[in-house]
């Protein structure tokens, strides 16, 4: 989508804090404040772009980004004409469920932005810029909604930082990501207006975001609070589903990193689940598995509770009734969206009552034979009935290890026989190949791939991050080059050693 407002127009609609400098300090009564950049220190190098949103979303031609000039705006270093670099207000609900609301902000310089928590430097460093970059535009192509990343800059900068929190502080090099994003509104932009009691200034917000993303709320509806609440549940509860349909674990969800227009932001220490796992944890931080994979419909749950809490002052008494009304259709909202999209990954059209039954006992041999979750529902998606008929794994266990791990499983068998029953009712098994190797991907960024890149990366050897970019921008077809570097292969022994952190 293209960018619908001009900056002098965001400015006009909502208040800037009074107060000019960039310290730290608490404010109130403004939305942003002014915050000039301080540049990365050069060289400069771009180290990766992506065409597709250069081209798609901020109508450039690439040929702009081998340009000095490209390299100084999207870093920071100079600011486009007439723009204003802006600093985001907001607070938010951390991982021990309490409540801070000085998270700072984001400097926004014509869109684009740049993390720069309370009391730190503001630097991104390669390692976690090489994550966000990828994985911004993996999710894209696998089909989840997500905020995008167009380039990727690195510099000579020294930047300190304690990677695990553990008091080992290293020397790293400065980057940046240029982000895109419809909006970067989120939950705790609303939370922290409606703690401080600044209610007039909360609706006004309110009153910008439905007005500039929901253009189906009618401006003058008494309703209509309920009804972008009522969508923000809706979109959250088919995000968080699209996030499970592909393993991915956010790491950090915080009210403060879920988005109002229900698209995934804020990529640090996420991970894709590799064997089967409901508890798998990415975040090494995480140490109680409150952001655990299996426990993301929850947390989702509680993150809208917050919303709801947030919305109440602007809501009647009789608004707020019909809210929590609401929010308790959450579950079966995620639950039915759940059954839709695992029907999809088995192939499975037209409605049985059987489904569930089959998509249960999948899950549970998975979880007990630590399958991984991507490749055993692509190579599903790819073995010839053939092959499944005889049931003769053992013939191919390098090119399918994952169902060659699945097939150990006691209840293996029974299961193949009444899935072949199912799948092959009203089609032939060409039908059902095509059907859902398209919605399984052989590709996702598994930590240890990202890894990969990144020690290469840090020795200014940029090749597997384009080698990945290029990889991920189609991620259900099966490629050569892939294929060789094993990114569809069963993971390697010290993948399992990898840990990631909110710094990340």
């Amino acid at each position: 989508p293209k960018v619908s407002l001009e900056y002098s127009e965001l400015i006009e609609a909502l208040p800037v804090d009074k107060v000019d400098g960039n310290f730290v300090r608490t404010v109130k009564n403004c939305i942003f404040s002014k915050s000039i950049p301080t540049p990365l220190k050069g060289p400069l190098r771009l180290a990766a772009v992506s065409k597709d949103a250069i081209e798609g979303i901020l109508d450039l031609d690439m040929s702009v980004t081998q340009s000095d000039d490209f390299l100084h705006y999207v870093s920071g270093a100079r600011l486009l004409p007439g723009s204003v670099p802006l600093a985001h207000r907001y607070g938010g609900h951390q991982v021990k469920m309490f409540f801070e609301g000085g998270l700072g902000g984001r400097w926004c310089d014509g869109g684009f932005t740049v993390v720069t928590p309370k009391g730190s430097d503001g630097r991104a460093v390669i390692r976690s810029s090489v994550r966000e970059f990828l994985c911004s535009e993996a999710m894209h192509f696998l089909g989840v909604p997500t905020s995008r990343a167009a380039s990727l800059i690195v510099s000579e900068e020294p930047v300190l930082r304690d990677q695990f929190y553990n008091g080992n502080v290293k020397t790293e090099r400065g980057a940046v990501v240029l982000r895109l994003a419809r909006s970067w509104f989120r939950i705790g932009s609303l939370e922290v207006l409606s703690q401080s009691g600044e209610i007039d200034l909360l609706r006004k917000l309110l009153n910008f975001v439905i007005g500039e993303h929901f253009p189906f709320i009618t401006p003058h509806d008494p309703e209509k609070y309920l009804v972008f609440f009522s969508t923000v549940v809706n979109e959250t509860a088919h995000l968080i589903a699209q996030w499970a349909s592909v393993g991915f674990a956010h790491g950090v969800c915080n009210t403060d990193n879920f988005s109002l227009l229900s698209i995934t932001i804020d990529y640090g220490p996420f991970g894709f689940m590799e064997s089967y796992n409901p508890n798998f944890v990415p975040n090494t931080s995480d140490d109680e598995g409150r952001y655990s994979i299996g426990a993301q419909a929850n947390v989702g749950l509680f993150n809208l509770e917050k919303l709801l809490v947030a919305l109440s002052p602007v809501l009647t008494e009789t608004q707020q009734k019909q809210a929590r009304i609401i929010l308790k259709g959450y579950g079966n909202i995620y639950q039915m969206r759940i059954h839709q999209i695992f029907k999809a990954k088995l192939g499975l059209l037209g409605d049985d009552e059987d489904d569930n039954y089959l998509i249960t006992v999948l899950l549970r041999m998975m979880e007990d034979t630590e399958s991984d979750f991507t490749m055993t529902f692509r190579e599903l998606s790819e073995i010839s009935a053939k092959r499944f008929l005889n049931r003769n794994f053992t013939q191919v266990e390098l090119e399918m290890w994952a169902l060659d791990d699945l097939s150990r499983h006691e209840r293996f068998s029974d299961w193949l026989s009444n899935y072949l029953l199912r799948l092959k009712t009203g089609r032939s098994s060409s039908d059902w190949i095509k059907c859902f190797t398209d919605v399984n991907p052989r590709y996702v960024l598994r930590n240890w791939i990202a890894e990969s890149a990144i020690r290469k990366a840090e020795k200014n050897d940029f090749s597997e991050v384009e080698l990945l970019h290029h990889i991920l921008s189609s991620p259900f077809v099966t490629q050569e080059t892939a294929e060789e570097a094993g990114y569809a292969a069963r993971p390697p022994q010290w993948a399992r050693r990898l840990k990631v952190s909110c710094s990340s």
